[in-house]
Parts: structure tokens; sequence; C-alpha cells
């Protein structure tokens, strides 16, 4: 009877993760094919980081992330504000994640942008190996009187 409870308990840690990813649709590798800002008021979108941006995403089975996206036309920076500039074109995020439905929620622990370090919840829709993640709208932080907007990541499954 006791190796039958150690068994639960084992089989419990490792396939009933409340709060985990649980969404296996998500695990792998995924490259960023574009990043678009939407305002709603007029419908229009600005690709923030190119039209080609590159990076990765990766999501694993344990409820682990993490995100490196960087901007089109990065150069080899020749001075201090070149090196600075850069820091405009990328994101770096890692932490936890966990699916709820088409909701994907974010523990972000370690970002480039120190205020994006914690819990964040955007929607998400897989279609094949196509990744489409959506923010809510938000006022938007830099251009306040454009009103409401929400980000567009769009992303592809890595074979």
């Amino acid at each position: 009877m006791a190796k039958f409870r150690w068994l639960v308990v084992v089989v419990l840690l490792f396939v009933a993760q409340p709060g985990f990813a649980n969404d296996a649709k998500l695990v792998g590798a995924w490259r960023i094919t574009s990043w678009e800002t939407e305002y709603q008021a007029t419908g229009a979108k600005e690709a923030i980081m190119g039209k080609s941006p590159s990076g990765s995403a990766i999501y694993t089975s344990g409820g682990r992330f993490m995100i490196l996206v960087t901007g089109e036309g990065r150069k080899t920076p020749a001075t201090d504000q070149d090196r600075a500039q850069l820091w405009k074109t990328m994101l770096a995020t890692s932490g936890t994640y966990r699916v709820e439905g088409d909701k994907l929620t974010l523990g972000v622990e370690a970002s480039s942008v120190p205020g994006l370090v914690g819990e964040h919840t955007d929607y998400f829709q897989i279609d094949g190996d196509r990744l489409e993640m959506t923010t809510p709208w938000m006022d938007a932080p830099l251009n306040p009187e454009r009103g409401k907007m929400r980000t567009i990541f769009t992303w592809e499954r890595v074979k």
C-alpha cells in the first residue's frame, strides 16, 4: 500500500502541475516573424522592430520560457551612443508560464526592460506551425494621444 501511495505522489508531481504549462502545442522553439503595434482608434499598425525582426521563444514542458527578439537592421556599435541605441531594438525575457484556455500568463523573472518583470497575461492562438500572441488593449505609454494599443507577435515553429 505504501508503494502505491508513492506512485500516486510521483504521478501527481510530473503530470498534474496546476498553474504550469498544460498545452503541449506551445512547447518547443518558435522563430519570430512579426512584431506589430495596433492602435484601436484607427486600426493602424506599426512594425516596431522592422518588417523582419529576428529572435526566438522557447517554451518547456516544465512551464519555463525564454524570449530574445532583436530588430531589423542592427549593426555593430562603434560608440557608446550606438550601444545605447541597440537597447531600443531588443527584448530579452525569461521566467515561468502557464496556459489557461486561450490565455498565456508569463511570470517574467528577468527582462532587458525592467518594467516587464512581473506577471502578464496575453492571448494566444496556434494554427498549425503558426503562433500568434496578442496583448490586451492598453493606453499607449509612449504615445498617449493615440489612445489604446495592443501588440501582436507572430511566430513560426522551428522544426
